[in-house]
């Protein structure tokens, strides 16, 4: 089966939880979080589903998945044709969740599903958003812990939206949030702060967490500096979206009005005091400053007329399903 990212395609069906995990080569992992997922919640009470996002595992992931649709009516699998992300995983899980609420977590173990009816208790507050906070988090204090905080305090200052742990990922959104965000690139790790943007109210919660039992972690440094550059568009997207003339236009009027003061130097000095500008480097910068500056004005007015003319555009989807399984019903 193929799907295309048309948000939150799945029809809503009321008063059913959602929890969305996105795994990629768990096969060891996944039998031990079903069971600990049943545990908590079933003690909720009320209907849920759990949407296991096979991306492309290479491993016995699928054929665990397989298994355990046998015994677990309300277990759904959507399996991508390839390894997409973490990004891309996420927004299939969410575009076939049907629930009004949706919980995410990761699918190596560390999250503690036992959390999910705080979060739930928290949103009820009227939040839109419920973040988990891993306060006493179980990873290695310089390769993991000390850069999550680097980054962490990063992507408040810059977004705005300050929470102490941005890469957990257990938290709770409203659906009709998400219908709102569009996801790509590493956008995942920023999605409390998009759902902001689109104007949602956004919570902290402390949660357990537990050390990697099995598996490999799948995190590197390598993806530091995709998430920078994605932090980056984040910013521009929440700050300059409708109108990136005034981050471009201000560039430009900087490096122009620079190089046009400096020309005004150059030409008073070779007019009142007779210097030679023939072979002075500076005159060469002073022209390259007015035509950046000149190129970055000019970008800004095309960004505003691309906004314009695509604001309301339509999304191309970001992944590829391959199939969607579930337990028929009886």
């Amino acid at each position: 089966m193929t799907a295309s990212r048309d948000t939150l395609t799945a029809q809503r069906a009321p008063g059913i939880l959602s929890v969305v995990v996105p795994v990629f080569n768990e096969e060891e992992s996944v039998a031990p979080l079903l069971d600990s997922m049943q545990a908590a919640l079933e003690a909720l009470g009320r209907p849920y589903e759990v949407i296991f996002v096979d991306d492309g595992s290479t491993d016995g992931t699928s054929a665990r998945l397989r298994e355990a649709i046998r015994r677990e009516p309300a277990l759904r699998v959507i399996r991508l044709r390839g390894n997409f992300g973490q990004t891309a995983a996420l927004a299939a899980g969410f575009d076939q969740a049907r629930g009004e609420l949706i919980v995410t977590m990761d699918g190596d173990g560390q999250n503690d599903p036992a959390d999910i009816p705080r979060l739930l208790d928290k949103i009820k507050e009227g939040y839109d958003v419920v973040s988990g906070w891993r306060r006493d988090r179980q990873d290695a204090l310089w390769s993991r812990r000390v850069p999550s905080q680097v980054a962490n305090g990063l992507i408040s200052w810059i977004t705005g939206v300050r929470l102490h742990d941005y890469g957990c990922a257990l938290k709770v959104y409203r659906r009709e949030i998400l219908r709102d965000v569009a996801l790509y690139g590493e956008m995942h790790r920023f999605l409390p702060a998009l759902c902001r943007w689109v104007g949602a109210t956004v919570g902290e919660l402390p949660v357990g967490h537990f050390p990697r039992r099995r598996g490999v972690s799948k995190y590197g440094l390598g993806r530091t500096v995709r998430v920078f550059l994605d932090l980056l568009t984040v910013k521009f997207l929440m700050s300059y979206w409708t109108r990136p003339i005034q981050i471009f236009g201000l560039l430009g009027l900087c490096l122009g009005g620079a190089g046009v003061l400096l020309g005004g130097i150059l030409s008073f000095e070779r007019i009142v005091h007779g210097s030679p500008l023939a072979n002075r480097p500076i005159l060469l910068l002073a022209v390259l400053l007015v035509l950046v500056g000149f190129q970055f004005i000019s970008i800004g007015l095309l960004g505003e007329m691309l906004v314009r003319t695509y604001h309301e555009s339509q999304r191309k989807p970001v992944y590829i399903v391959r199939e969607i399984l579930e337990r028929e019903a009886s």
